[in-house]
Formats: C-alpha cells, structure tokens, sequence
C-alpha cells in the first residue's frame, strides 16, 4: 500500500526566513553583509525554541547612512520584518551588534505596525534584546575563529571579542555607580523615572548584563522572549501586569517561565 507523502513545506520561522539586504552598503564585497547577518542570527539563534505564534516569513535588513538601529513598523499588511542598521565600511563587529539586538526585538514579537514603544515596560525589552545580541557575540567570537565566512579572516573572532568586551565593561561601570548589584530592589524604586524612559538608557544597559548572566546559566530562559507582547498594552502596562501576562504567555506557548519569574523576584514585584 503507498503512503501519502506530503509536499507542504515547514512554516517559516525566525530562523530559516529568507534575509533580503536593502540600503546603501557601500563597496563591499559581494554577499559579505549577508554572511555576517547570517552568522549572527545563527549564533543568536541556533539552540533556541522559538515558540511565538508571531514570526515573519521573511527579513530585511536596511543599510541606513544615518540615524539609530531600530525596526522599522511598516503597516503593508506583508509578513516581513524590517530592521534598520548604521554601521561604517565593513564594520562587521558593529553590525553584528546592531543586527542582534534588533533581531531580538523581532524574536520579543515587536516587529508588526502595532510594536511601538512604550513606558514604562520598554526598558526591559530593551534590557534583554540588548543582553541577546551580547549573548550572540559571545557565540559569534569563537566561531567565527574557528571558521571565519571570508578565507584567512580567523583573528577577526578576536576582534568580535574584544568589541563585545568594551560594551560589557561600560556597562559594568554602570552597575558599579549605580548600585544594581547590590540591592537591586532599591535600584528600582530609587531610580524607577529613569530607569522606565523608553529607550536603552543607562539604567537598562547596567540590567543587560544581569539579564545576560541569566541567559548564560539558564539558555532554556531565551526561549521566553517569543512568549513577549503577546497581548493588548504590550509594554504600557504596569510591570506587575506585564509579568503576569508573560508568565501566561509562556504557559499558553508551553516556554520556560524561568525568566519572568527570576525578574519578578530580583526586583521584588508582587
């Protein structure tokens, strides 16, 4: 008796949607911005489940001559998500960097016309996308050494480390004059204004590296952020609220609840 065999292929996910290059690049060689974006989102991304109901099919990555990362919220009706960079000439470190902590917005579902930012929430987004994209650099390093994308280019894997290094210690002084890693109960509620503007200021690069340290004693904890702004406010919700809907999220997604626990318990949110 012959089987069916079925010729549907496997949904797209974060990881195997096709990546488009836009922009201006400049005089590069050709397809090295894409190997780059490639490797960064495999280092990113290879080992995590990625458990949101919410991924693009597909992935640009727009080559801007000015003006911050972001993602840009296009309101086209189409699937894919669109992430700006700014980087120099073949600045491969800093466009694995940008790349990594956008990708990880896209991963935290804030990538469709209705993910803009908002307080007093955002902060943690950004905290732990930003602590994402230092994981992948931590995973691009050695890798890239080991088997570089362009012939004889291994000691640029020392390069990544040490670009990665350089933002890990200004954060560390952050930490340090901040007082985070002392108590970071009375961080938050002492310097809460601050610390909940919408963007990656100060207060939410020192939680980075907290939220970095988490990541590297539990990686199953990634798997949480496709659990993120699954539901109406997104991040202009109170905290409380914001980790009770994630904590559900993660259940309705069968993800590992670990990192919204471990937030509610650091900064002691009832």
């Amino acid at each position: 008796m012959l089987k069916r065999v079925s010729l549907t292929a496997p949904p797209k996910s974060l990881l195997s949607a096709p990546i488009e290059l836009a922009g201006d690049w400049g005089h590069m060689l050709p397809r090295a911005a894409d190997q780059v974006v490639e490797r960064m989102r495999h280092a990113c991304l290879d080992g995590v489940r990625l458990v949101s109901d919410r991924q693009p099919t597909r992935l640009r990555v727009d080559e801007h001559t000015s003006g911050p990362p972001s993602v840009w919220l296009h309101p086209d009706g189409s699937s894919m998500a669109w992430i700006i960079v700014d980087i120099g000439e073949r600045d491969w470190s800093k466009l694995a960097y940008q790349f990594g902590h956008e990708l990880g917005h896209v991963l935290c579902n804030s990538w469709q016309p209705d993910a803009k930012p908002a307080p007093p929430c955002q902060w943690l987004e950004e905290a732990m996308v930003e602590a994402f994209s230092l994981r992948g650099l931590g995973r691009l390093a050695p890798s890239w050494k080991e088997a570089p994308p362009f012939a004889g280019d291994n000691a640029f894997g020392d390069a990544i480390a040490r670009y990665r290094q350089d933002i890990i210690d200004r954060y560390t002084t952050l930490v340090d004059s901040q007082g985070l890693a002392h108590d970071a109960v009375a961080w938050y509620a002492d310097h809460r204004s601050e610390i909940e503007m919408p963007a990656l200021n100060p207060f939410a690069q020192a939680m980075s590296l907290t939220i970095l340290a988490e990541y590297e004693r539990t990686p199953d904890c990634v798997e949480a952020l496709g659990a993120l702004n699954r539901w109406p406010g997104r991040t202009g919700i109170p905290i409380a609220d914001y980790l009770k809907r994630w904590e559900a999220s993660c259940t309705e997604l069968q993800a590992s609840p670990r990192l919204p626990l471990r937030l509610r318990e650091l900064l002691r949110i009832a």
